[in-house]
């Protein structure tokens, strides 16, 4: 019986901060997002709402430093700090997804972006 007791202790230890953790993270609201183009870095506001995991990404801008192109709206998800998200996007050469992947600490994101001709890091600080 020591012994159940004794594991049961140790798995409770082990799991409780990660549950809590994955509960105080609120990403909703407004972020300034900066990411590394094969044009140059590109700086944009990009806005998240939060429903549980789920998260929805409004992302202003487009492709040239938040100039043109309009807005973007991807799906995503949050389990833990781990953020991830992705949207398509039609071009005169066809259909391509981005993905954005990353870790949320405070006030902070940071991650990759997958676009088609490779990966590149981004940052991004609630405004």
């Amino acid at each position: 019986m020591k012994k159940v007791c004794s594991m049961l202790a140790i798995i409770a230890l082990v799991l409780f901060p990660a549950l809590l953790s994955g509960q105080d993270i609120n990403v909703t609201g407004d972020w300034e997002m900066t990411s590394e183009t094969p044009r140059g870095e590109r700086t944009q506001t990009i806005h998240i709402e939060q429903d549980g995991e789920k998260l929805t990404i409004t992302m202003q801008g487009g492709m040239r430093g938040g100039q043109g192109g309009g807005e973007m709206t991807a799906e995503g998800t949050i389990q833990g700090n781990k953020v991830e998200w992705s949207f398509t996007r039609s071009t005169p050469r066809g259909e391509f997804t981005i993905k954005y992947t990353g870790t949320v600490e405070g006030d902070t994101m940071t991650g990759e972006v997958e676009r088609g001709q490779g990966t590149s890091p981004w940052t991004a600080k609630r405004k």
